[in-house]
């Protein structure tokens, strides 16, 4: 028998609508309202500054090791800002910025970060998961919930973050595999920020794309500047409306970059340059899209003072309130609490055998 070939899909979109030097495409710029646009400026923004004060804090002593989001603002807020309330967002490490958007408080971040479980309790209600460190693991997570969405008939989408490192671990195979094949209403959103850690881009596969991975699941992927906040609006409302719509799971891979460390307890002058960086600086998501504001006449001098005011003094707040709240937590007993709705046996039994420890080595004291 003579060799056959069959034909696939050669070919993925790439989107840019606002350009690192301002030029706007009009025909792809989606459409958004005044106070929409003012409102991902002020989480962008927010999201730089909480970055740069915990670094402060950490630099302090005064909270723990974390992952700084600087540089990806765009490439969080766009996507999440599509969302319903009632739809599922599910974060790996470094989407801050995501769920703040989405409810969760930042003194819940602040207190996470110095060590206390008490964080995920103070994080506030929603279709929201917490933070996933395992890489990758969070995807599956994901698209569990969005099968069981289905199977339920509700018109809800689950959208899962995820980092180009996670590409390289069998649960982002095994998730892809499965939304595909049970269209499940699930959108994954690779934040490609050109390093895992220490490893780059370049030795983390040989595709010329992260987006072309989605072909051969058999769904839409699409390249998108994640630095542009206007492509990456426009791009996750094709994506959520066709899970919305029951046509199943889309891939964005969101090009952005890593402008700070991988966490505090990282130093990346030891593998990357910075000429590097500074390149990467020239395409601030931040700037850029307050030079659009700009343009439209939504945004001034005397704008993004007031909001650069009203965002110092919320912060400053949070981590009043973090600090305060902190005084009165470390209770050991808490780490049975918020993880199951009913505690199973092995869990309740160990719980009392710490609370006699603890109560015997008081009676001690």
């Amino acid at each position: 028998m003579p060799r056959e070939i069959f034909e696939i899909p050669d070919r993925v979109e790439t989107l840019s609508i606002l350009s690192a030097d301002g030029s706007l495409d009009e025909e792809l710029a989606p459409a958004i309202d005044d106070d929409l646009l003012i409102k991902l400026y002020r989480f962008m923004l927010l999201g730089r500054r909480f970055d740069e004060r915990l670094l402060n804090l950490q630099r302090q002593g005064r909270i723990g090791t974390f992952p700084p989001v600087s540089g990806q603002e765009a490439s969080q807020v766009g996507p999440v800002s599509v969302l319903e309330e009632e739809d599922w967002m599910v974060p790996s490490f470094r989407e801050a910025v995501a769920e703040m958007w989405r409810g969760r408080s930042m003194e819940s971040i602040i207190i996470s970060a110095s060590g206390f479980s008490e964080g995920a309790s103070e994080a506030g209600e929603g279709n929201n998961l917490p933070v996933s460190v395992p890489v990758g693991s969070q995807m599956l997570h994901a698209v569990g919930i969005g099968w069981g969405m289905k199977y339920r008939e509700r018109k809800n989408v689950v959208m899962t973050f995820f980092g180009d490192g996670a590409t390289s671990e069998g649960d982002f195979h095994e998730a892809m595999n499965f939304a595909a094949v049970y269209r499940a209403p699930v959108v994954f959103i690779c934040q490609n920020n050109q390093w895992a850690i220490s490893i780059p881009r370049s030795k983390q596969t040989r595709s010329k794309s992260i987006a072309q991975k989605a072909v051969a699941y058999g769904m839409p992927g699409i390249q998108v500047d994640g630095n542009d906040i206007l492509a990456m609006v426009a791009a996750s409302r094709e994506a959520v409306d066709r899970a919305r719509n029951g046509e199943g799971p889309t891939l964005i891979e969101a090009v952005t970059y890593r402008m700070s460390v991988h966490t505090t307890a990282d130093d990346p002058k030891r593998y990357r340059k910075d000429d590097e960086v500074e390149s990467w600086r020239a395409k601030d998501p931040l700037t850029r899209f307050a030079g659009y504001l700009s343009e439209k006449g939504l945004l001034d001098e005397e704008k993004i003072q007031a909001v650069e005011s009203e965002i110092k003094e919320s912060i400053q707040a949070a981590v009043d309130r973090a600090e305060e709240k902190m005084k009165s937590m470390g209770d050991p007993m808490d780490m049975f609490e918020h993880t199951y709705e009913k505690r199973p046996a092995y869990l309740e039994e160990q719980r009392e055998l710490l609370a006699r420890e603890l109560k015997e080595e008081g009676n001690h004291g």
